[in-house]
């Protein structure tokens, strides 16, 4: 028996480590203990959650290009502490006041003349740390050839991840223990077309999010991504450890650094309770405030778009049928149209009024400029300009009778990662839509990076991004950035970038399919650093009734798609269906037109990561609240409490619920709409078929709505 209880105990000390004994740190509320010690010269930290670990002694440091790595031999000099709280209000948000709360810990390490400080932020429901370099003698230009982060687990975690890429963030979710991920990985990567395979065995992107087998819910992200590279993780997965794994440049260099200088923060949020990851504002208090003195110009967005026509393939970009176009040398007056560009002045002007009509802000019109005949996969480098129009596109006319209707036109600018192209153009391009009374841009990055052997996710091509960001700003436009770096929080500090996707988004519906549990992992991951453009509001599933060479289906029912507008944050939401589609169904469009896409108030209800999210928020600057509902391919009921209400008020809610022979693979348009009162004290069962939902809007009764009955 004694020797058991001997075997037991040593299993049990390597799983979670020998505890640290150094400097310690606690969260303000005391959930959370860091530990930091260097011994034998090795710089390490430790996590955990009331009492329980999160993440075991792990090493820091990094390795050099023609210098010693920064690894071992340090010494400990200073340990600076502070604490900090603050109440800060977003120019947009899901909650209109955010508080920033943290104790920090500051160790100054030297090795070899050299000085590096670690800094960390510990809040209740995570920590944040990040290198800093200060100017010295010995370490002022300098390159990075691998960061050496370590995240050791406490054990074989189920994982939500998606594979590590250079190239691309549009993959399905796989859902495993961490020991599959080796195994797992040939399939994961089939999910999404790639010019490379896994970047290694065992590497995938983050937010990674993990649940351990006793309930703790712990995600890997980073935040404050600027002048570095992209981190993934690579996994150890014999030991359960994950070593930070950036992305190179051409040369195969990580960072190139000039002192003083910092990197991105390193982040790891937990919590035993899974609605306390969507309510977690610490990406966004990591990064920097708010840039700009005047933001009177940002604002939240909804739109629709002449888009998904083209991504079903019911319509083209292209005008014409050209295998190959040169700008300023091909003219496009001269060539034949190929009688399916969507981006035309008639079709333009549909889709114009129909938004009008039923209030939307703006429309996207995809395809309006001259290039799109052999626009991907080319890697070509002068591929568009940016301001001259198809001759099907009369951009002051289409612009003038947008505003006559009380609607902005949204620019589009795909670049087809020719970046340094998108630069040549820039200044031009951000003019001509000042000229014409755009506000908002879609940027797209489809394709290998220009310059040949950049990565999208590298320190080259992050810093494009800021910079078309900032340059945006100087013009007084709002960027919507597609297939750039996946979001770290920088929203905060430059308010302008209302949207990214980078992340599977709807249009991989029309390719093919995505797996219902998709919308139930995205906010618990990518949604971590920032709004996702995600582009819902599909209301006709199958796509060959009007594509028909498109032979996918949406893998949703009508409800679900109406409670993404919910449960999928972001201050720039759009219709994204065909004006006909949406027509056929107005009852149910109701709740996309009254929707708000600005919040003061946001609570999580309910949410389990792959299997079901439900959310509520409440308007900016009104008493109105919205829910909304999303299962995976498992039909469900739910028990939905109203107890978010103030009390001693009265609510009219409309709810809109998948019919009882709803389903998304066989009946996924029917639903139901039912009225009635309900105030704090009000709960209600609520069923959602597989790959289901549902939606709420309510508002305040009003002497009016005295014969308005109970909501059964």
């Amino acid at each position: 028996m004694k020797k058991t209880l001997l075997f037991t105990a040593l299993l049990s000390l390597l799983a979670t480590g020998r505890p640290l004994a150094g400097e310690t740190l606690t969260s303000p509320e005391g959930r959370l203990t860091l530990t930091f010690e260097v011994t034998e010269g090795v710089p390490r930290y430790a996590l955990d959650f009331e009492g329980r670990v999160v993440i075991r002694p792990s090493r820091l440091g990094f390795e050099l290009r023609d210098a010693a790595p920064m690894l071992d031999g340090f010494t400990l000099d200073k340990v600076e502490r502070n604490s900090f709280d603050e109440t800060w209000e977003p120019v947009w948000g899901e909650t209109s006041h955010i508080r920033n709360r943290y104790n920090e810990l500051c160790a100054t390490l030297t090795q070899q003349g050299r000085t590096i400080l670690v800094r960390f932020r510990l809040y209740d429901d995570g920590v944040g740390f990040r290198y800093e370099f200060p100017e010295q003698e010995g370490l002022t230009y300098f390159t990075i050839t691998r960061e050496r982060t370590e995240f050791a687990l406490a054990g074989d975690h189920t994982a939500f991840w998606i594979p590590g890429s250079y190239f691309t963030q549009e993959y399905e979710y796989t859902v495993s223990k961490l020991s599959e991920i080796r195994r797992l990985m040939p399939e994961a990567m089939k999910s999404s077309s790639s010019p490379d395979g896994p970047i290694a065995p065992t590497a995938v992107q983050t937010s990674l999010q993990m649940k351990s087998d006793d309930g703790l819910y712990i995600n890997l992200h980073e935040a404050a991504l600027v002048d570095y590279s992209c981190m993934h993780l690579e996994l150890d997965d014999r030991n359960f450890v994950f070593t930070s794994h950036l992305t190179p440049d051409a040369r195969g260099d990580m960072a190139h650094m000039q002192a003083p200088c910092r990197t991105p923060w390193r982040t790891v949020m937990v919590s035993d309770d899974a609605r306390d990851m969507l309510a977690s504002n610490l990406i966004l208090n990591l990064n920097e405030p708010c840039a700009y003195e005047d933001t009177s110009w940002i604002h939240p967005v909804k739109y629709m778009g002449v888009w998904w026509e083209m991504i079903t393939g019911k319509s083209t970009w292209a005008y014409s049928s050209l295998p190959s176009v040169r700008l300023g040398e091909t003219d496009f007056t001269k060539v034949a149209p190929n009688g399916r560009h969507g981006a035309n002045n008639e079709n333009v002007r549909r889709v114009i009024d129909f938004a009008a009509e039923h209030g939307f802000d703006q429309v996207l019109v995809e395809g309006w400029n001259v290039g799109w005949e052999d626009w991907s996969g080319k890697q070509k480098d002068y591929v568009f300009d940016f301001v001259t129009p198809y001759p099907d596109f009369d951009i002051k006319a289409l612009n003038d009778y947008a505003h006559s209707k009380g609607i902005r036109l949204m620019m589009h600018h795909e670049t087809s990662s020719s970046t340094r192209n998108y630069e040549r153009h820039m200044e031009q391009a951000y003019r001509l839509m000042n000229e014409y009374g755009y506000t908002a841009v879609k940027s797209g990055y489809v394709g290998e990076i220009l310059p040949y052997g950049e990565h999208h996710y590298g320190q080259w091509c992050n810093n494009h991004y800021l910079y078309a960001v900032t340059e945006a700003a100087r013009h007084r436009i709002m960027v919507n950035a597609h297939e750039a770096t996946r979001p770290t929080g920088l929203c905060r500090t430059y308010p302008n970038l209302i949207g990214n996707e980078s992340a599977r988004g709807t249009e991989y519906q029309a390719f093919g399919g995505t797996h219902p549990r998709h919308v139930t992992i995205l906010p618990f991951t990518r949604l971590q650093g920032g709004p996702m453009d995600y582009t819902p509001g599909i209301f006709c599933m199958d796509l060959s009734t009007f594509a028909p060479e498109n032979t996918s289906k949406v893998n949703a029912t009508l409800c679900n798609q109406l409670a993404l507008y919910v449960t999928m944050y972001s201050p720039l939401q759009m219709a994204a269906d065909l004006p006909e589609h949406y027509e056929k169904y107005m009852d149910a469009f109701q709740f996309i037109k009254d929707v708000a896409v600005d919040w003061d108030d946001s609570r999580y209800l309910a949410a389990e990561p792959g299997e079901y999210i439900v959310a509520a928020r409440r308007a900016k600057g009104s008493s109105e609240w919205f829910v909304g509902g999303v299962t995976n391919d498992r039909a469900r009921t739910m028990t939905l409490s109203f107890d978010f209400l103030d009390p001693g008020r009265e609510y009219v809610a409309t709810l809109y619920t998948d019919a009882p022979d709803a389903d998304y693979a066989s009946n996924p348009e029917a639903y139901r709409i039912r009225s009635g009162k309900v105030n704090a004290r009000t709960s209600l069962e609520v069923w959602m078929a597989r790959g289901g939902g549902f939606a709420v809007s309510l508002r305040e009764a009003t002497p009016e709505d005295r014969g308005v009955r109970r909501l059964r």
